[in-house]
């Protein structure tokens, strides 16, 4: 029953965080375009009857919280609005650019796990020279930032050494697999270091457990000790900066897509932001948030697995 009230709870804290994020984005892109007539138009004059007619299209006339309890209505009917610049849904725009963030994220994520516990693990347990280039190798990967390493990767190993595609998102998915090796790479690096950077500290103050030196006087391998006593607990801390490395992600794709001009929200973001497409804007940022959201709450969840005091409310 205590797991059953941590998960509704948890469903709880999400509806009310959706909510509040929801109006906050309103709010936001209401105070940066008090009147976006000029972004409608594209800065051409237009006759008092086409104004009216976009106004009452975007519920301008009407009172703030009339216009975001409309908004907010047609979001939950599925219906974000308009594009300012293409005109067509902004549901459907996200749907079509969804897949090359996701994949880019996903693929990230995976280097992410790969790269931080393995090298944060390494530097914790492994003694003498490996684990001192364990420990440099996270010091480089978190003193290169993104916008630095993204161009420099397009350089050496897309123009220079022609192993990987210069921009583009490809077609398939092996393709695209292939297209989106040098970007996830680059939005990984620094993520990844910083993982692997809390994963040793994590590795190294399990070692200093008294269970740890108990489980070695009862004569337990040291593999099944690092395995079962070690790893498994530092995993909790663990835990917690991927959830904050899953929030520098998004905000890293922005970048990443630009600079390898991928055809995802990150790069339709920047667009939309730069058009005065405030419909776009406001129906990216609400899925991005709702994105995080969930993935935090399953990070809840799996933080309640690793530790059951969590879910026990302790």
């Amino acid at each position: 029953m205590s797991v059953a009230r941590f998960v509704i709870g948890r469903l709880g804290i999400l509806g009310i965080t959706l909510l509040v994020a929801s109006f906050l984005v309103f709010t936001a892109l209401f105070l940066a375009y008090p009147d976006p007539i000029p972004f409608l138009t594209k800065g051409h004059a237009v006759t008092p009857q086409a104004e009216e007619a976009l106004r009452a299209q975007y519920h301008l006339n009407d009172p703030f919280l009339a216009r975001y309890v409309a908004w907010l209505g047609g979001v939950v009917q599925g219906d974000f609005g308009q594009s300012v610049q293409t005109r067509e849904g902004v549901g459907g725009a996200i749907v079509e650019r969804a897949g090359t963030t996701l994949l880019l994220l996903t693929y990230s994520g995976v280097l992410i796990g790969l790269l931080g516990l393995g090298s944060g693990i390494l530097a914790g347990t492994a003694k003498g020279g490996l684990g001192t280039i364990a420990r440099g190798a996270t010091r480089i990967g978190l003193a290169i930032p993104t916008f630095v390493l993204g161009p420099a990767l397009i350089a050496v190993f897309a123009v220079n050494l022609g192993w990987f595609p210069v921009f583009g998102s490809g077609s398939g998915l092996l393709d695209r697999l292939w297209h989106l090796t040098l970007p996830a790479i680059a939005l990984a690096v620094t993520l990844a270091a910083y993982v692997g950077r809390v994963t040793t500290v994590a590795v190294w103050e399990e070692y200093d457990r008294e269970h740890v030196e108990t489980a070695r006087a009862r004569g337990i391998p040291e593999s099944s000790i690092l395995r079962r006593h070690v790893v498994r607990n530092a995993l909790i801390p663990v835990t917690t900066a991927t959830a904050v490395a899953v929030a520098s992600l998004f905000s890293g794709a922005v970048v990443v897509e630009s600079i390898f001009a991928l055809d995802g929200l990150g790069s339709l973001l920047l667009e939309s932001v730069l058009g005065g497409d405030f419909p776009m804007v406001q129906g990216i940022v609400l899925v991005i948030v709702a994105a995080l959201v969930i993935i935090n709450l399953a990070l809840d969840l799996l933080y309640a697995a690793l530790d059951p005091r969590v879910g026990a409310g302790g």
